[in-house]
């Protein structure tokens, strides 16, 4: 399965939640590949930052930054169970190829009307794709949130009524998901009980059953 995680918008924390699904993954002994599709090359650096403290390589990672990403990202899901794609912001070439990559896109939003209006040029992007790949399946995440305030509410009602989707999974806005790629770390490494690592195992559950249901004839 090949999921990619695309938004026009900078700074919604594509490449946190693709180094922790992809972790997630490695950690119940999948095959895993990371693709750092975005040409600032973030997802490359947490790997070379993990590389100097010593720890143990939790799943390979790729720099592929180019349009030609549809046809290269099958080659490597052939040695994969999952290949996860960090995506670009702005690049509309590169996020073409994305599109036409993936099997399941995921795009981060939080809990923002600004994020809902940027995300506009998102979905006419993940339109077009749909005519090349009718079956390709999206769905919104919602990231850096406070659960229990109104605007996350707010925000989270407004995507329900829209196509894709959102997902019933949440992240919260928690400092550890910041401090941990500055160690090379995932958040599960620092505390594997926290409320940080729980939403991960929880997101990764419910994209487990996306990929099931995809799968099903």
């Amino acid at each position: 399965m090949i999921v990619a995680f695309l938004n026009q918008k900078g700074g919604v924390g594509k490449t946190t939640l693709a180094l922790h699904l992809a972790g997630q993954w490695a950690a119940r002994g999948k095959r895993v590949t990371l693709i750092d599709a975005d040409p600032q090359g973030s997802a490359l650096d947490w790997s070379e930052r993990r590389s100097h403290e010593g720890l143990p390589r939790a799943f390979g990672v790729v720099g592929l930054a180019r349009d030609t990403l549809h046809r290269e990202a099958p080659e490597l899901a052939r040695d994969a169970d999952h290949v996860v794609i960090d995506g670009p912001p702005r690049v509309a070439g590169l996020m073409r190829s994305a599109l036409l990559a993936a099997d399941l896109v995921l795009i981060p939003v939080q809990p923002s009307p600004f994020d809902g209006w940027a995300s506009a040029e998102m979905l006419s992007l993940l339109n077009e794709a749909r005519i090349y790949r009718p079956e390709l399946a999206a769905r919104f995440i919602l990231n850096r949130c406070g659960a229990r305030t109104v605007i996350a509410r707010e925000t989270a009602e407004t995507l329900a009524e829209h196509d894709p989707p959102v997902l019933a999974a949440t992240i919260g806005q928690r400092v550890v998901f910041a401090d941990a790629p500055q160690s090379g770390r995932l958040v599960s490494e620092i505390d594997g009980d926290s409320p940080a690592a729980r939403e991960i195992a929880t997101l990764t559950a419910e994209i487990d059953r996306l990929s099931l249901r995809k799968a099903a004839p």
